[in-house]
């Protein structure tokens, strides 16, 4: 079994580091260089179709293989010391107002900085002027038909990637490792390494966001958790961000 499972990880880590360095060479260098609506949009909707095939594919095919491990790689995780001792915490009144604090912070985190670049930014500048960690401006929507696209990439983002790097990845590792929080931690870096087009400011970030994500869905016990955030985070940079401060709303 554990021989089975070690060729499905070589084979979801060969079609991972495929898609990543392939992206970076090559797609995303001349989709940069696009000025076409049209162009863009056919683009985006390759991409759109080849996310949902290929990490919604992913997810499903791993899930299927290594499904008996999903809740022993959580248990697994839940028992380590640091994580057992922040979720009793989180079970005591205390930990229920830090939990309405945490909550408050991130939706602060969330839409703060938008607001920020919208009084920062030079009017009709559009997304070009907008400071951004990793390089993704090109990825931002700049017209109001670009948008749809946006919404949809951020969204399958937040259910396939979770569905695949917060469930299924780490059962799949664990099954080979026996270690839950070691499975979740290599899950996270081949999350940021996913990302390897944004370069390596770009890497950081996910990688950081990656762990959040596990994180939360550790603490909660709910994968519903990191998927709604990390849909969230992307909706603001795809659809957000473009709308109210590149105003692509306003530009058919």
């Amino acid at each position: 079994m554990t021989l089975a499972l070690l060729a499905l990880l070589l084979v979801v880590l060969g079609l991972l580091g495929w898609r990543a360095v392939t992206r970076g060479r090559g797609p995303y260098r001349r989709f940069k260089k696009l000025t076409s609506t049209r162009a863009r949009r056919r683009v985006y909707a390759r991409w759109l179709l080849e996310s949902v095939l290929v990490m919604g594919g992913l997810s499903c095919v791993v899930l299927l293989a290594a499904w008996p491990y999903v809740p022993l790689a959580l248990r697994s995780a839940q028992e380590w010391a640091p994580v057992a001792a922040l979720r009793d915490f989180l079970g005591t009144p205390p930990g229920v107002v830090v939990s309405v604090v945490v909550l408050v912070l991130v939706a602060a985190a969330l839409i703060a900085p938008v607001l920020l670049l919208r009084s920062s930014t030079e009017p009709g500048s559009g997304v070009d002027g907008i400071p951004a960690v990793g390089d993704i401006r090109a990825l931002l929507p700049r017209v109001r038909g670009e948008l749809k696209y946006g919404a949809g990439l951020g969204l399958q983002a937040g259910l396939f990637e979770e569905l695949l790097f917060r469930l299924a990845l780490p059962a799949l590792l664990f099954g080979i490792l026996g270690n839950g929080p070691g499975a979740f931690g290599l899950a996270c870096l081949l999350f940021g390494m996913l990302h390897l087009y944004q370069g390596a400011s770009g890497i950081l970030v996910s990688t950081v966001l990656g762990f959040l994500f596990a994180a939360l869905y550790v603490a909660t016990g709910s994968i519903a958790a990191p998927i709604v955030l990390h849909a969230l985070v992307d909706l603001r940079s795809l659809v957000l961000i473009p709308i109210a401060v590149g105003g692509a709303w306003e530009k058919a």
